[in-house]
């Protein structure tokens, strides 16, 4: 394709840059060749069904060879270096017996290493699971034990999260440990480590007596996925759906060899863990991993290693704008930042202090069968779809009954499509005879929990859509704004947090007899803070709580409110009354019960009073 007059993008695009866009606003051209470049990256990936991510590696070991791939805190790896040690872990695989139908759980912090590792397994059709760092008790046992695995790799710095978990956990797996532990093991706890373990395997490339016929339609990968209610889900990721996440985001984003990604969102999430890296690994450039976010290091290392790249989460964005200005962030390269949840205010301050060049906000979700990209860099949409791709993005938003939870339906059974402007919620067409695989819903590891995501008889009699769970609305030029998840999840910190899951945490400490959890608006903040409505019995103490959530849930998933009540409010059949709750907040001038913040700096819960109140509205305290 010589031209963009061959395309019909060049029509498409004609126009110009729509009104209220940012000074950092894409040109029509280049939001075209956007296009066409994500286009062209993935319309050849279905000519050849064995290449998968793992042997897209091994091909870029013999190009690139010794330039770097993955740079890390405690190890980097060159191509030839990542491709062979992924090699080791996949000849361990085949070691161990374990077959297409198998899984191993992978419970470890961000580091290169942890790419070698699922890179290895999944190169001879063994499912990983990439398990979420912060879980712990229940909801870590519930993760493992939904997806059934052979084998569990551990890294020793978690060895207590998991060992407080295990009595929870079905002892049908062997265990690995990555790393010697800090304190040494018991007698008879010598776990074997997988990192002595595969150095007696070889780093070459598979043999094809070595080889499987993997193909692209092959599960790769488990990732978790809260979904709208409940504990979390096991979302099954396909080769497909990794190479094809891969080479779009290396598409739009122009990726090239020249380029480094700096990363610190999780590796057991699909951006953290496969868009940031594979979008890079598949262009020859390079990615700086990190363990987690640090606003005080973000622009020294972004200098230091002359990152291009950055993949954000709008919440670290707006902690970036509260941050001293150094001259480290003044010096940089960055020439694009890509990521999701940048909300129009933050998105206009963030451009134009550091003077990013292009902001690429897009949606998307691991299980869903649709995304959107905001190649014009308009603040605060998450995208929109050329008329000419409608058809490769099969979406609707619907109108919704918020009393009932779920989508409206008129008289016929037939839902509705919301007008310009209203809020719905946004669902994807699932092709019933399977003809798109871009579009296919890959479901998650139980029929049930699959079945519970999908709309029927939406339209038509005999159509299939899936939720996505999410609240959006479209605006009259044809952009779409993410508004607010439904059902029983919120986010907060980048993260979802079922509301089912931490009601629970806390109706399992001693003296809570009950509790509605909801989250709640901060003035400043990205998404909505954790807020708990408790009764309690006489023997209740706060700090006993406080500890025993801090065993059990992550920090994101905390309430960073709570409110003793002495009665929750339910419905005809017993589904707790939360509206008035969202409502009133944490206000102490509207509500009369007890309330209490989980101060950030004392890390214990403290009245609520009106002082505490304003310094929280006036921002002059940071949850």
């Amino acid at each position: 394709m010589d031209s963009l007059a061959e395309f019909p993008l060049q029509r498409a695009y004609s126009e110009e840059p729509p009104r209220g866009a940012s000074a950092v606003s894409q040109s029509s051209a280049a939001v075209a060749k956007a296009w066409l470049r994500g286009l062209g990256m993935t319309a050849r990936l279905d000519r050849d069904p064995t290449r998968t991510l793992p042997v897209v590696i091994n091909e870029q070991a013999l190009i690139h060879a010794d330039a770097p791939a993955l740079l890390g805190e405690s190890e980097s790896f060159t191509y030839r270096e990542l491709a062979e040690r992924s090699n080791r872990y996949a000849r361990w695989t085949l070691h161990q017996g374990l077959g297409v139908d198998d899984t191993v759980c992978l419970l470890m912090p961000n580091r290169p290493e942890y790419m070698a590792i699922w890179l290895g397994i999944t190169r001879v059709g063994t499912t990983v699971a990439l398990l979420n760092t912060n879980l712990r008790g229940l909801a870590l046992a519930h993760c493992i034990n939904i997806v059934k695995p052979k084998h569990l790799i551990i890294d020793a710095e978690l060895i207590d999260v998991f060992e407080r978990a295990a009595a929870l956990i079905e002892p049908s797996m062997a265990l690995w440990l990555h790393g010697s532990p800090a304190i040494p093991r018991a007698p008879g706890q010598a776990d074997t480590r997988i990192d002595v373990a595969i150095e007696k395997y070889s780093g070459a490339e598979l043999t094809p007596a070595e080889s499987r016929p993997v193909t692209l339609s092959h599960r790769a990968l488990c990732i978790y996925t809260s979904g709208t209610t409940g504990l979390p889900k096991a979302a099954n990721v396909s080769h497909h759906r990794i190479m094809s996440w891969s080479h779009w985001f290396a598409g739009i984003m122009d990726a090239r060899d020249s380029d480094r990604m700096y990363n610190c969102l999780p590796m057991y999430h699909s951006v953290g863990g496969i868009v940031a890296l594979g979008s890079l690994l598949v262009a020859g450039g390079s990615v700086l991993v990190r363990k987690r976010f640090s606003a005080q290091r973000f622009w020294e290392e972004i200098a230091e290693f002359d990152c291009s790249l950055f993949q954000y989460i709008g919440e670290l964005c707006r902690y970036l704008l509260r941050s001293p200005i150094t001259a480290d962030a003044q010096r940089h390269r960055l020439r694009l930042c890509c990521g999701n949840g940048l909300s129009e205010d933050v998105w206009r301050k963030f451009g134009e202090r550091f003077n990013i060049p292009q902001i690429l906000e897009f949606y998307a979700s691991t299980e869903g069968n649709f995304s959107l990209y905001n190649l014009e860099g308009k603040p605060g949409a998450v995208g929109r779809i050329p008329a000419f791709l409608a058809h490769s993005f099969p979406m609707a938003i619907v109108k919704f009954d918020f009393d009932k939870g779920e989508p409206a339906r008129n008289s016929s059974g037939r839902c509705l499509k919301c007008a310009p402007i209203e809020i719905g919620e946004a669902i994807g067409r699932i092709p019933v005879d399977g003809s798109r695989i871009t579009n296919r819903f890959e479901g998650y590891t139980t029929t049930a929990d699959s079945e519970a995501k999908i709309l029927r008889n939406v339209f038509i009699e005999g159509d299939a859509w899936l939720r996505t769970g999410d609240l959006m609305r479209q605006d009259e030029m044809g952009f779409f704004y993410f508004v607010d998840r439904v059902g029983d999840t919120f986010r907060w910190k980048g993260e979802n947090v079922s509301t089912l899951e931490v009601a629970g945490a806390i109706s399992s400490c001693p003296g809570v007899l009950e509790a509605a959890v909801y989250g709640v608006a901060v003035p400043g903040a990205e998404g909505k803070a954790g807020m708990a409505a408790v009764v309690v019995e006489d023997t209740f103490e706060l700090g006993t709580l406080r500890s025993h959530l801090v065993e059990r849930i992550p920090d994101y998933a905390r309430p960073r409110f709570l409110r003793i009540s002495n009665g929750l409010e339910v419905t005809e059949t017993f589904k707790q009354k939360k509206q008035m709750l969202v409502r009133e907040g944490f206000d102490p001038n509207i509500v009369d019960d007890n309330l209490y913040l989980d101060h950030p700096e004392r890390r214990a819960y403290v009245r609520l009073d009106l002082a505490l109140h304003d310094m929280i509205k006036g921002m002059r305290l940071r949850l």
